[in-house]
């Protein structure tokens, strides 16, 4: 057994012993390309619980991955109190988690499992009512609510005033209010203690972590849950932010900055503050990340400061080539944006990633067509190809909800299966319009010069870092397309298969707070 794992960190005892597990995920990107990134929704809930005086310990399932019964034996052996499940994988690896749960209670019938993401906050009550293993649900942001969920279990008393959880009330699913969103992030602190960053790497065996500079985004695009989740767009200090990557540097060896948000540079203000904290700092991070066309533009005239700062690449979420569907899906950008935002950020040195998401409409074989032409004149420097996965909480959800479902295992819906079926073109063509263009992408003459020319190391090194790991995947996803994947003709509709939607109720958090909650001093070190 491999005790580093299970060595619970704790400042001031109370008496409960937790055990956060991030279970093994399916999804192709887990393990691809053999490196792993730190769990960071579990230790942003680990280090609010640390400093309250709980032990916490960590058990990282994704390494190996491991078998769920060899999981088991990890948590009998370590005896927690409580055990805390889940995972940036939400959806997908939802079936897994309730598997893991039913094994847990019946080897440990009085350890209290609780679970925390985003699948569980809008599908509470289907859990509940489904997998009579799980005791406890954190809804919205965990690092508050589980804290104060922790806190009345250990005294026994107040549970039903904790908002944002949902529990059984005389054998039924029921829900306190929601929680308040947390306005200063920088009130809690990543638990970093609880892993060996060693063991952590990305970008060809770099050091890296993964962070939150934000949550949540402003705009409205109906096909994501960031907005509804997180409710608001909140930044951390960016200066004390900058603070925590360099002591990351100087003390663990983290060379890696892996950013979370959905969108970090929402405020130039404190985007441009951020950046030059970091410089300041003087140590030689690389940042990869993701954000809007429209955002590159507005700092056109501060893209020397990204990269002074160690950004070597960010992922646009461009999605469509198409002005119809962008107005479709409200994602507020335009064509023209997209196209000057690749070339600003190409200028300076920092490698653009286009994305491009099948089956938002009903596409044709001359719509890829046309797509393909698209791409080639945006010359982005890398693509990723996603295809569309309609989630119940999202505004997207209703307008698709008659459509059939091809895929029913729910460990492929993580973007890169495709789930819905498409009438016009078959799945098999899909995919081979998928592979296709990746190839041609990623083999045309004008990627090809930016991966041997050389003219700028970090951004040639990045070029052949990720069409390695490209090529790799595409293999991979063909392989298992022809061996692996079974895709259904008459599927249930998208409403049948997962019930009535949940757009409308989709905001995890009160946007107001109608109470003060805080942490009784007596309890937190």
């Amino acid at each position: 057994m491999n005790t580093n794992i299970l060595q619970f960190k704790v400042r001031q005892p109370l008496g409960k012993k937790i055990l956060l597990i991030n279970p093994p995920h399916t999804a192709i990107g887990s393990r691809m390309p053999h490196e792993q990134l730190p769990p960071l929704g579990l230790l942003s809930v680990g280090g609010p619980l640390i400093d309250a005086g709980f032990e916490v310990a960590l058990l990282d399932a994704e390494f190996g991955p491991m078998a769920l019964s060899a999981i088991i034996e990890y948590a009998v052996a370590a005896q927690p109190d409580i055990v805390m499940m889940g995972h940036s994988g939400s959806t997908s690896v939802h079936v897994t988690i309730v598997e893991l749960a039913g094994m847990l209670k019946q080897r440990m019938p009085d350890v209290t499992l609780i679970y925390g993401g985003v699948f569980p906050t809008y599908h509470w009550e289907d859990v509940l009512n489904e997998c009579a293993a799980i005791d406890y649900i954190v809804k919205g942001e965990g690092e508050r609510t589980t804290t104060l969920l922790m806190q009345a279990l250990s005294t026994g008393s107040g549970l039903l005033e904790v908002d944002g959880i949902a529990l059984r009330v005389d054998g039924a699913p029921f829900a306190t209010p929601a929680a308040a969103m947390i306005e200063k992030l920088d009130d809690y602190r990543v638990g970093w203690e609880l892993i060996d960053h060693s063991r952590y790497s990305y970008w060809g065996n770099m050091r890296a972590v993964v962070v939150q500079f934000s949550r949540g985004c402003p705009y409205l695009c109906s096909y994501c849950g960031q907005r509804g989740f997180w409710t608001q767009w909140r930044h951390r200090d960016p200066v004390k932010f900058a603070q925590e990557l360099a002591r990351l540097y100087r003390e663990q060896g983290v060379e890696l900055i892996n950013f979370a948000d959905e969108l970090p540079t929402g405020s130039r203000k404190a985007w441009k503050a951020f950046l030059e904290a970091l410089i300041a700092e003087n140590v030689p991070l690389t940042l990869v990340g993701s954000t809007r066309t429209g955002d590159i533009v507005r700092d056109a005239d501060i893209l020397h400061l990204y990269k002074q700062a160690g950004v070597i690449r960010f992922l646009l979420g461009i999605e469509s080539y198409d002005e119809a569907v962008l107005k479709n899906i409200k994602k507020g950008g335009t064509t023209s944006e997209d196209q000057e935002a690749i070339r600003l950020l190409r200028q300076h040195g920092i490698v653009s990633m286009a994305t491009y998401v099948v089956g938002f409409e009903e596409e044709t074989d001359a719509d890829y067509w046309r797509s393909l032409k698209h791409l080639l004149r945006y010359d982005p420097d890398q693509i990723q190809m996603l295809y569309v996965t309609p989630h119940r909480w999202t505004p997207y959800f209703p307008t698709v909800a008659n459509r059939r479902v091809i895929q029913t295992d729910t460990r492929k819906w993580d973007y890169k299966h495709q789930v819905l079926a498409t009438n016009k073109v078959p799945p098999w063509r899909v995919i081979l319009w998928v592979k296709t263009m990746e190839v041609i992408m990623q083999t045309r003459p004008k990627a090809i010069w930016r991966i041997l020319s050389g003219r700028d190391p970090a951004f040639a090194y990045a070029m052949r870092w990720y069409t390695k790991i490209g090529r790799r995947v595409w293999f991979h996803e063909v392989a298992e397309y022809l061996f692996g994947t079974r895709q259904i003709k008459n599927g249930p509709s998208l409403a049948k298969f997962w019930g009535a939607s949940l757009h409308e109720n989709e905001e995890a958090l009160a946007k107001k707070k109608k109470k003060v909650i805080a942490i009784k001093a007596s309890s937190v070190s």
